[in-house]
């Protein structure tokens, strides 16, 4: 069964920038309607026009009959009419009216002509004006739906809302309503927040009580190899549980927009982190190696760290073993833009299974895991992070096995010295 056409997979044909707008559409049907209403008006004139001068509407002074004289009045003799014109004359007359009907007609259709064009035009323009003035509301509608959407974290513009006044018409009724949907998201994604907060501190507390009573049986004299062998299968547990609270905190937290930013070299922090994990990946006989260049961007130290951190040890867990690699470099990219990227080998990764593997305890072949090495949460944390410096993260599969993660962030804004220069 086929799925519906979100904007998410809809054709790109279907997202082609829109050759007349809404307005200039409303402008043209105003024009047009106006310009066929006066062409139909014109025409009608001129019908009417032409059916009275051909009724006899025209005044031949030679076939007037002479006015009765008033009372009291002598009667005049009748001029002589003289001879008779003839039929030349009467020809005459006829084709000097028919040129003069036909003066008056195109007259007609020139002059007004030209005053529906002028006329038109007129109406096209206060087209304009009145669908402007009509969909204005509906040009702030889009805009704030544009900056929640662009809002680079989770959740970060529905605070805003449209508020538009004026009638209670449609364009009112289509703004309240989406105020309403932007107010549900709204507390949705703050329960969502205070939730995975509120549950990660709660969960802490319990967990450092567990591994300190395990510790104390663990190294108490009369312990048996029994009680430490199991107290150590107890910590290696509460310290899986302790990295998922970890992670769901880090998660809950990155997912808010970045607001204090700070220049962040990515080679320092890519150096750094491949230094701790060499040792760690050489037991397990997985090379790590780095190539960087100077890369500035601008965040959060820490939270970068973290994201490197995670890719680097998800690259080195779901590695092929004996003989793997894992591959690190970051370099200033297109537009400036830092680009870090993680490559590894491992098992084949089929493309579908890609956009699931950046979803909170998803990993492939299995829903939902919480045993083994990770929390599940290596590339959610990795993709929130990005996200909350106007980033993003993607992925792709290698060929022979393995995965490569790019991570693109914003570049950092020029530093100047003390004396002003960059």
């Amino acid at each position: 069964m086929s799925r519906p056409r979100t904007p998410a997979n809809r054709p790109r044909a279907a997202l082609r920038p829109r050759r007349f707008t809404l307005r200039a559409r409303l402008t043209l049907v105003y024009g047009a309607m106006f310009l066929a209403a006066g062409a139909v008006l014109l025409g009608l004139t001129y019908v009417l026009f032409n059916a009275r001068l051909s009724g006899g509407g025209t005044f031949n002074s030679s076939s007037a009959e002479p006015s009765a004289a008033p009372t009291g009045t002598p009667a005049r003799a009748a001029p002589d009419p003289g001879p008779d014109p003839g039929p030349a004359h009467e020809r005459f007359t006829e084709s000097r009216e028919d040129v003069l009907l036909d003066a008056a007609g195109n007259s007609l259709l020139t002059q007004g002509g030209i005053a529906l064009l002028v006329v038109g035009a007129a109406a096209a323009g206060s087209g304009w004006l009145v669908a402007g003035r009509v969909l204005a509301p509906l040009h702030r509608v889009t805009d704030t739906a544009r900056r929640i959407a662009a809002a680079p974290a989770a959740g970060r513009g529905l605070h805003e809302r449209i508020a538009l006044g004026g009638p209670g018409d449609e364009v009112r009724e289509l703004a309240d309503a989406f105020d309403t949907m932007v107010e549900r998201l709204d507390r949705s994604f703050d329960g969502q927040r205070r939730f995975v907060a509120n549950a990660s501190h709660e969960l802490r507390t319990p967990l450092t009580v567990g591994r300190a009573l395990v510790e104390t049986a663990m190294h108490r004299p009369a312990a048996s190899a029994d009680v430490r062998r199991l107290g150590e299968d107890l910590l290696r547990i509460n310290s899986r549980h302790e990295r998922l609270i970890s992670g769901l905190l880090l998660m809950a937290t990155s997912e808010n927009e970045v607001t204090e930013r700070h220049p962040v070299d990515l080679a320092d922090i890519v150096g750094h982190v491949v230094a701790q994990a060499a040792s760690a990946a050489a037991k397990a006989g997985i090379e790590v190696t780095a190539e960087t260049a100077e890369t500035w961007t601008a965040g959060d130290a820490l939270l970068l760290e973290r994201l490197v951190h995670n890719l680097v040890e998800n690259g080195v867990r779901h590695n092929s073993g004996a003989g793997g690699h894992v591959r690190v470099s970051c370099a200033a990219g297109a537009g400036g833009r830092a680009e870090l990227r993680v490559a590894n080998t491992g098992p084949t990764v089929p493309p579908y299974e890609i956009p699931a593997l950046f979803e909170p305890f998803r990993r492939i072949g299995a829903d939902r895991l919480v045993t083994g090495g990770g929390a599940g949460l290596g590339l959610s944390i990795v993709r929130a992070v990005a996200r909350a410096h106007g980033g993003d993260a993607t992925a792709r599969p290698r060929t022979g096995g393995g995965l490569t993660v790019t991570v693109t962030l914003p570049p950092d804004e020029p530093r100047k010295d003390p004396d002003g220069r960059t």
